[in-house]
């Protein structure tokens, strides 16, 4: 009997569209992708989603028709990438939807998180089994929600002679330690592209910084380096988690405001990308072992950025820094292929979350199930 098929769908915190994969319990690392879309967000929703997440607020119209937007282009992605793979809907087990972070508030009192893109019109549309609201349960039992990839890298990337930190640097950057037999570790380490991005949108207009060109022609402005490494987060002892709600624009431009000199437009953009380089460097560094044998595996879409990557390994020295995708698992695909493993693991009434990554009080199963057929078929 073939395995069964998961399709797995997720829009980061940068919000240019939705990562759709087809994964199966298969290859080398026991989660292999067969199939992968990317799908960009139409230009007005991005716009609105932009909006909305900068400014905090929204009229609940917006919101719900959003939501509802959202949705609709998360059915789309899934029916694109079955299309794209000659398949059918009735070849895959179940959906495993992240949706889209709006807020993420694991300090708030009461803590919550949210993400859109209604669950119920991707099952509508796809007639397939849809898991949705992965981090509430977490959440719920006291974790963070995050981050729930972490299962994921250790069930594929974790090796019995070497340790392995897997670093995602998505709008956020997050770090799993894999350390042979040895418990799971993982947080949150800070920005990832979500400032590198806000600032050349802000300036330019540009999406993102192709390849790190812009920040590798600027000088790093040492000061300001010193302001950014001073936010209290990155002090935090784990379980921890952000977002660009809070490493937003405007939490840039008050730090820029307390500087005197801050050069140039561009100085600003390689200061920016030398502190995301730097605070996940020292994510690795500080927890090191002395003589530990060690390597960084990336993941996410800061790959694609070189000066970013450059960066990073020279911050790390003689510990070797690759891809996911040299064994076996290509680095802007983990984050999807994630989340179509944990429908697995939901659907077989598995937990998903790691309690030492996310601090909940014991495992749990994530999410909820929104049945894809409709009664008599």
């Amino acid at each position: 009997m073939p395995a069964e098929i998961y399709l797995g769908l997720i829009s980061g915190t940068s919000r240019d569209g939705v990562e759709a994969v087809l994964a199966w319990p298969e290859g080398p690392l026991g989660w292999e992708v067969i199939a992968h879309r990317r799908h960009p967000y139409p230009a007005a929703i991005a716009e609105r989603l932009g909006e909305i997440i900068v400014a905090e607020q929204g009229r609940l119209q917006d919101l719900g028709q959003l939501d509802a937007s959202v949705g609709e282009v998360f059915a789309d992605a899934a029916l694109g990438l079955l299309d794209q793979a000659g398949l059918t809907p009735d070849a895959v087990r179940a959906i495993g939807s992240h949706g889209q972070t709006l807020y993420h508030a694991p300090l708030a009192s009461p803590a919550f998180t949210w993400q859109i893109g209604d669950p119920f019109r991707i099952a509508e549309r796809t007639g397939i089994d849809t898991v949705a609201l992965f981090r509430q349960r977490d959440m719920a039992a006291g974790g963070e929600g995050a981050p729930l990839a972490c299962a994921l890298h250790a069930a594929c990337f974790a090796a019995p002679d070497i340790s392995r930190a897997v670093v995602n640097i998505g709008g956020i950057s997050n770090i799993t330690w894999l350390r042979p037999g040895q418990p799971v570790s993982g947080y949150d380490c800070g920005p990832g592209n979500t400032l590198m991005d806000a600032w050349i949108r802000e300036l330019t207009g540009r999406p993102f910084d192709a390849n790190g060109d812009w920040a590798a022609q600027g000088t790093v402005r040492y000061g300001l380096l010193d302001a950014l490494r001073a936010d209290p987060f990155l002090a935090l002892e784990p379980p921890k988690t952000t977002g660009p709600e809070y490493f937003s624009l405007g939490w840039l431009e008050d730090r820029l405001a307390t500087i005197g000199d801050i050069g140039q437009d561009v100085d600003v953009q390689a200061t920016l990308t030398e502190f995301t380089a730097g605070i996940i460097a020292d994510a690795v560094l500080r927890e090191r072992r002395t003589g530990e044998p060690c390597e960084v595996l990336v993941c996410g879409g800061g790959v694609h950025n070189l000066e970013l990557m450059r960066r990073l390994r020279e911050r790390l020295g003689d510990i070797p820094v690759a891809e996911t995708g040299s064994l076996g698992l290509p680095a802007e695909q983990v984050e999807a292929a994630a989340f179509a493993w944990l429908a697995r693991q939901t659907i077989a009434d598995r937990a998903g979350n790691i309690p030492d990554v996310t601090g909940a009080t014991g495992p749990r199963i994530l999410g909820c199930v929104i049945p894809g057929a409709v009664p008599g078929s």
